[in-house]
């Protein structure tokens, strides 16, 4: 079901039980889709892998799950080594990490036959792009985080009509590491990673 909507925003949150690791999120209300909670990282915490999840709603249930040695120590998954579930369903994804701009290094996804584009804006905005067919014109969903401390939020509003998984995968991103679908945020991440296993070398 194809639907329009209207803007909405997702605030951050951020909570630790005792025993647990402290987790974070975004949380807020689409009036067509209801609540809307993204939480990273998301439980079972198991070694070398980091999970974040969307969940409420009318929404599918979406998890972004990546795996490996380099997860030690994120609170996001990164976009490598990467696994996408959609319901139940796995998203197909590929992308040009060679790419020289943030279009050519869009992460694109297959889901029940809709492709999907994910786009950096710049640091702090991204773009999810559902491919037009024969029956729709497709949709455009613009995400930007905006505020610091306690006030930042992500405010999602789309052009054209929005199928339930485009709105999950759409925020579910909010919960995300983006940063290498830009080449600045690539050598950042990479200086971030190094830095990281000097640091626990030293123990």
């Amino acid at each position: 079901m194809h639907t329009i909507i209207s803007p909405f925003a997702l605030t951050h949150w951020r909570e630790r039980k005792k025993g647990e690791r402290t987790q974070w999120g975004w949380q807020g209300t689409s009036p067509e889709f209801g609540d809307i909670r993204v939480v990273h990282p998301a439980q079972p915490h198991l070694q070398e892998k980091v999970v974040a999840e969307v969940s409420g709603g009318l929404i599918p249930t979406a998890t972004f799950e990546a795996h490996g040695i380099h997860t030690e120590g994120m609170t996001r998954p990164s976009l490598n080594r990467a696994i996408l579930r959609l319901g139940d369903g796995h998203v197909r994804m590929n992308r040009n990490r060679w790419g020289m701009t943030h279009r050519g290094r869009s992460l694109h996804m297959t889901y029940l036959g809709d492709g999907y584009r994910l786009t950096a804006v710049d640091r702090n905005a991204y773009t999810l792009t559902r491919a037009a067919d024969t029956e729709d014109p497709g949709v455009v969903i613009s995400v930007r985080r905006s505020g610091r401390g306690k006030d930042k939020r992500m405010t999602v509003q789309a052009e054209g009509r929005v199928l339930h998984a485009a709105i999950a995968l759409a925020a579910l991103f909010c919960g995300v590491d983006r940063s290498v679908l830009t080449r600045r945020g690539t050598v950042r991440a990479g200086f971030s990673r190094v830095f990281n296993l000097w640091a626990e070398s030293q123990y």
